[in-house]
């Protein structure tokens, strides 16, 4: 009886450490974004003014968007 309490103890905390790991890395792996080069959170500032430089909204728009932000 004892033998038995003592390989299921190191059997219950192996699968309770693996179930723990196996939920870590489901959820940092969605939270990861292949073209996110820092893994941050840009706030919404940045967006607009990435998306000025790139082109894809006018200087009108640009303007626009940042006076609705302050």
């Amino acid at each position: 009886m004892f033998l038995v309490l003592l390989l299921l103890v190191p059997f219950w905390i192996g699968l309770i450490i693996l179930a723990i790991w196996l939920v870590r890395s489901l959820f940092t792996y969605s939270q990861k974004f292949p073209g996110d080069q820092k893994n941050r959170e840009q706030n919404a500032s940045e967006i607009i003014d990435m998306r000025y430089a790139r082109g894809e909204i006018t200087r009108k728009q640009y303007e626009m968007m940042k006076s609705d932000l302050e």
